[in-house]
């Protein structure tokens, strides 16, 4: 279950697992965001067939921001096969631009360095002051999407 937003609008830190259900229940409440859920979707069921287990959904996305422009979002590299994955899943040029394009978002391997001192996954549980945040978890291994 996703827990209530906090008061400055962010869930409480930890990743909040949950299925693809209760996300689109939860984060569709209109058209703007019902179509970047269906970017999104695309975009799991790419990293699904290529053997990904788990993808984070983060950024403003998972607030109580009404219309965020965008999702952000990163994926376990555990079992992937790359030979599957979209070759723009790996695109990271000209800010992603190809992957904004085709998916609405952007996604990074949850692995790699956002920082000097972070991986995108303890990345993407901080805010801007630094301060701990949540993020929602999916299991694509037990998810049809």
């Amino acid at each position: 279950m996703i827990p209530p937003f906090r008061r400055n609008g962010t869930l409480p830190p930890g990743v909040h697992w949950v299925a693809w259900g209760e996300v689109v229940e939860r984060f569709g409440g209109n058209a703007s965001r019902l179509a970047l859920l269906e970017g999104l979707k695309r975009a799991l069921q790419n990293l699904q067939q290529a053997g990904c287990r788990e993808f984070y959904l983060d950024g403003s996305f998972v607030t109580d921001k009404l219309e965020p422009a965008d999702f952000d979002g990163c994926w376990s590299k555990v079992g992937v096969i790359p030979e599957k994955l979209d070759p723009v899943l790996m695109d990271f040029s000209q800010e992603r631009a190809a992957q904004k394009e085709k998916y609405g978002g952007e996604l990074f391997i949850a692995q790699s360095p956002a920082t000097a001192e972070r991986l995108y996954l303890d990345f993407f549980q901080r805010d801007r002051r630094n301060q701990r945040k949540g993020i929602i978890g999916i299991r694509l291994s037990e998810e049809p999407l």
